[in-house]
């Protein structure tokens, strides 16, 4: 059948569920397309052949015979789905909160869709999902954890490379941080986070999770709003690399004493316990119990199976040997955390990996998913829906030998023709290096390939040039590409060493001329040995000593302030690694990495282009992670149809099959200049406050309360809101009956009791927020005459379904209303503030944008910049501000935490007014101003206008705390000045004399 080939793979926009799909036929990919989203499934690896001496050729093709379903995870997500579309109801409203502004389309840096969908899961899974009748969800995934993780509870998200996994992670702590705010006594919540990771790349690239690093993702990537990131800063978070969880010697022996003390069976007294491990590990934990544990690239944690003959025996040489090394970090990790569940407590552990499947060694088959695996957004989901770039892979040549192309297996082909193994010395690779004719094809061909898309980047000059990177299976192999690549060095007769060029002019590390140049365009790089935070090898070492001693003088004169004798030659090849395609950065120069065994993850360069491997690939698994390095996107910014810009990947020698694309070469959109936009401290004293406002109440008068029962006062209950009764049916056996009668045989005084102390708490306090508890007889008579003459009870339902916190919400708001009726003349409008946090200030606005921005006169606005959502009336109205005289200074309401709380529909909804002004209207003391732009015509447009007029105006105002307020309208930008002052004239005029 003819090679299959898709012009462009992106169906789907990044910011909503996937709705189309490629459908899979007998040969692999088709490009015909499936109107539905894809379901979860996995590639069944092939078996490792047990026969001493046979070669199975591995079969990568993604055909239906070989795709799994997740059962357990589609079940999971279709309840995920329902409860979305349903509204997310039984959560906190905390979480709700939190749901709402992660999916706000009015963001200024929306959420992949993805991402929200991990917080959905897991948020469902917590909070609703027992109350939602799927508790067999929490027992399902106890089974699992209980049958491979017996000592701790688990839950996993499966994401794509470069689909979000750290915003996820912020948006975990985030959630459980400012719910255990909210209710320090909810046990199903914590403030306190370990995160572990496997390895320091990952580990120092993570400090965005810290709320006061300077680039929080909290900020950065909008996950709170400013105000409510001070409130995170209360939250403790530790980020360790999980080698921190080895034991460590206790003291400083000799190597005899040592060898002497473990002969006689002391030796283990040299060695710290579980428990001293976990003091010293989480120290900064202070002490707090019962915390989350976060894993990043959770595929390397796991309990092997015991006492299974799995296919490791029939590992040899490098596979062997990583399989060991595998096997050991799995171990020490796991009974890491298993330690400090033992020690300070664990409530769940959350793990993150794009590639969740036990590993070879493991003990189960290699490719088998984590069973507690809750979502996934898979690669392929990722590609189509453009959130990662497309990797291409040969699907054909002119050599025709073979079932694949020579560049795509190219392992297999190379593997036996003499190059060299581990440990034989680097005495073996100098000199000339010669490579297999298949290996130099390959660096030529993917070389050539890769001068073209860097001659166009040349002439656009756009961000850091592309990056190509080779993967090798060990030092010796790394060293003879990266020599061929680079450039080495000829020993004469005389001992003199003479500098040869490489065999790629823009991968040179030479000048032309027999001299090294000072900064290098290749690097050469051990990361598996960079990533333990241990001493590198002394042979990789004696190898890299050049380079080591360039990017030195090249870190002198970058930054001659800072001791670089401070500096180990680690730290620096580590910063190297980590700054590859960054500008300003000691790796922004670097075109191309030899990497010895496999990319670190976490290595986050987004100007990967080309990959080329020259090593083993057992499984689709081990494909997928090192094509991982090269997925991370240039550009997200979305074309007109709300797709993103197919961008790709170029890759050799990794016999992975997925979509076949054809495209020309094309210079990826780079993203929009960004702009920070922030309070300035030399702009202090135009600083604004604001309440923040969370309902609205009546202050009446307190001798004696009555209620006035109107037709809005009544309230039915009906087992359409809620099952009262449920009837379960085996496959045979006896009929089970679920009933309410645990609610049911509560006495109707506690029901009585329940609303009458909701009504009170809610809506009666004094100003300092003290409950007026002589109101409490008056409101429980009244409440008890509600009950009696208001509810309305169908069917099967009862009074005591009012003790369900949404139904006594309900009903005390309609109690409430009727007493505020009973009182026409004598009564006062309050606004209700949010605990603890009443009031908000422009002084934490501090985020980035892409849009458009008009820089504020720095004696008009504490914040330097206004952001425009459209071409021209913010900055036009923000300049009509400026040019008045009457205005004393103003902000516009982006990311500042100022709404307005308003009823749509029955639903409660937030408003976000465009500007806030403080207006000399000649009184004492200024007016703030909300100004609102009008545009097109909506229907909540009028509630939210009524809502600010009618409502949270005059309660504010009637509180007295934040000075005068008033709200206006504007029509039309360019007429701002005429009638912001006519409007102010009416208002003053219209006031009584």
């Amino acid at each position: 059948m003819p090679q299959v080939i898709i012009e462009n793979p992106i169906l789907n926009s990044p910011f909503a569920e996937p709705a189309r799909h490629f459908k899979f036929a007998k040969t692999g990919i088709t490009n015909e397309v499936e109107d539905s989203r894809r379901i979860s499934s996995y590639f069944m690896p092939i078996p490792q052949p047990k026969k001493k001496g046979k070669q199975l050729t591995f079969d990568t093709e993604w055909t239906p015979d070989r795709i799994e379903e997740n059962k357990f995870i589609n079940r999971v997500r279709s309840r995920v789905n329902l409860w979305r579309q349903g509204g997310y109801t039984e959560i906190t409203k905390t979480s709700r909160f939190l749901l709402d502004y992660w999916k706000n389309s009015d963001r200024e840096r929306p959420l992949f869709f993805c991402q929200i969908e991990a917080l959905e899961t897991a948020i469902y899974i917590t909070e609703a999902a027992k109350k939602c009748g799927d508790a067999w969800i929490e027992n399902d995934l106890r089974r699992f954890n209980d049958e491979t993780n017996p000592e701790i509870f688990r839950l996993a998200f499966k994401m794509a490379t470069g689909s979000g996994k750290t915003v996820v992670m912020a948006m975990l702590i985030a959630w459980h941080a400012l719910n255990k705010f909210a209710n320090p006594q909810d046990a199903r919540f914590s403030d306190t986070f370990l995160i572990v990771t496997p390895g320091i790349t990952i580990r120092d690239r993570l400090r965005v999770l810290l709320p006061n690093d300077p680039t929080s993702y909290y900020r950065e990537r909008d996950i709170l709003p400013a105000d409510r990131q001070v409130e995170l800063r209360k939250s403790t978070i530790l980020i360790t690399n999980f080698h921190a969880f080895k034991p460590r010697e206790k003291y400083a022996v000799a190597r005899l004493t040592k060898k002497l003390l473990t002969r006689n069976g002391e030796g283990k007294q040299l060695i710290e316990s579980p428990d001293e491990m976990v003091r010293r590990v989480c120290r900064e934990l202070g002490n707090k119990k019962n915390i989350i544990v976060i894993n990043d690239e959770a595929h390397h944690c796991y309990r092997s199976k015991p006492d299974v003959d799995d296919e490791e025996g029939v590992l040899k040489g490098d596979e062997r040997r990583e399989a060991k090394k595998r096997e050991e970090a799995a171990r020490i990790w796991i009974t890491g955390l298993e330690a400090v569940k033992a020690k300070i407590g664990v409530r769940v552990i959350y793990d993150l990996s794009a590639t969740p499947f036990f590993l070879r060694g493991s003990g189960y088959r290699e490719g088998t998913l984590f069973p507690w695996v809750v979502s996934d957004f898979s690669l392929i989901d990722a590609i189509e829906s453009g959130i990662v770039k497309i990797p291409r892979v040969p699907v054909s040549d002119d050599q025709m030998k073979g079932d694949q192309p020579t560049y795509r297996d190219l392992w297999t082909r190379i593997k036996d023709a003499g190059l060299p193994k581990k440990g034989r010395g680097t005495a073996e690779v100098s000199g000339e290096p010669k490579l297999p004719k298949e290996l130099q094809g390959a660096l030529h061909s993917l070389y050539g390939n890769y001068e073209k898309t860097y001659r166009l980047w040349e002439s656009h000059r756009r961000g850091t040039p592309p990056v190509f990177i080779v993967v090798c299976n060990n030092t010796n192999v790394s060293k003879l590409v990266y020599d061929y690549v680079a450039g080495w060095e000829k020993t004469l007769k005389n001992g003199n060493a003479v500098v040869q060029a490489g065999n790629f002019d823009i991968f040179r590390n030479d000048d032309g001329n027999g001299v090294w140049l000072s900064r290098p365009n290749s690097l050469l790089i051990d990361s598996e040995q960079l990533e333990s935070g241990e001493a590198m090898n002394p042979d990789f070492k004696k190898i890299a000593a050049r380079e080591i001693d360039e990017f030195k003088a090249e870190y002198r004169e970058r930054f001659p302030d800072r001791d670089i004798s401070k500096l180990t030659d680690e730290d620096l090849l580590r910063e190297v690694m980590n700054t590859v395609g960054k500008p300003g950065k000691l790796g922004e120069h670097i075109k191309c990495v030899v990497s010895v065994s496999m990319l670190t993850e976490g290595w986050d360069a987004n100007t990967v282009t080309h990959i080329l491997g020259v090593r083993a690939f057992g499984t689709q698994l081990l494909c997928e992670q090192v094509i991982g390095r090269g997925l991370r996107r240039i550009s997200y910014t979305p074309g007109d149809d709300g797709l993103l810009t197919p961008e790709y990947a170029e890759v050799y020698g990794v016999p992975f099959s997925f979509i076949p694309c054809s495209k020309s070469i094309v210079i990826p959109v780079p993203p929009p200049a960004v702009t920070r936009v922030r309070a300035l401290e030399d702009r202090a004293d135009l600083e604004m406050r604001f309440p923040r406002v969370i309902g609205y109440r009546y202050d009446m008068p307190s001798e004696k309360l009555e209620a006035k029962f109107t037709a809005d006062s009544k309230m039915a209950l009906t087992t359409a809101d809620i099952p009262t009764k449920v009837q379960l049916d085996p496959i045979v056996g006896e009929t089970s009956i679920h009933t309410l009668d645990d609610l049911k045989r509560k006495r109707e005084q506690e029901v009585v009791f329940s609303l009458s102390k909701r009504v009170l708490e809610k809506y009666f306090k004094d100003d300092e927020g003290n409950l007026k508890h002589w109101l409490f007889p008056d409101i429980l008579r009244i409440a008890r005459h509600w009950l009696r003459e208001c509810l309305v009870l169908k069917d099967d339902a009862f009074p005591q379904m009012l003790l369900l916190i949404e139904f006594t919400h309900d009903a005390s708001d309609k109690i409430h209303r009727a007493i505020a009726e009973n009182v026409r003349d004598d009564k006062t409008l309050k606004p209700i503030l949010r605990p603890y946090d009443p009031a908000g200030t422009t002084r934490h606005v501090d985020f980035n944008t892409a849009k458009p921005v008009y820089e504020t006169r720095p004696d008009k606005s504490h914040i330097s910049h206004v952001v425009a959502d459209t071409d021209t009336w913010e900055q036009k109205l923000a300049h009509s501000l400026e040019d008045m005289d009457e205005v004393l200074c103003y902000v516009k309401n982006q990311n500042l935490g100022f709404s307005i709380p308003y009823t749509l529909g029955g639903a409660e909804k937030n408003y976000f007014p465009d500007f806030l002004v403080h207006f000399n209207d000649g009184q004492t003391d200024p007016l703030n101003l909300i100004v609102e732009v009008t545009g097109e015509k909506k229907k909540d447009k009028a509630a939210k206008v009524a809502t600010a007029q009618t409502l949270w105006v005059p309660a504010v105002n009637n509180h007295g705390g934040f000075g005068r307020w008033a709200f206006i309208e504007i029509s039309d930008p360019w007429d701002a000045k005429n009638l912001i002052r006519s409007s102010i004239l009416n208002k003053l005029e219209s006031q009584p004399a």
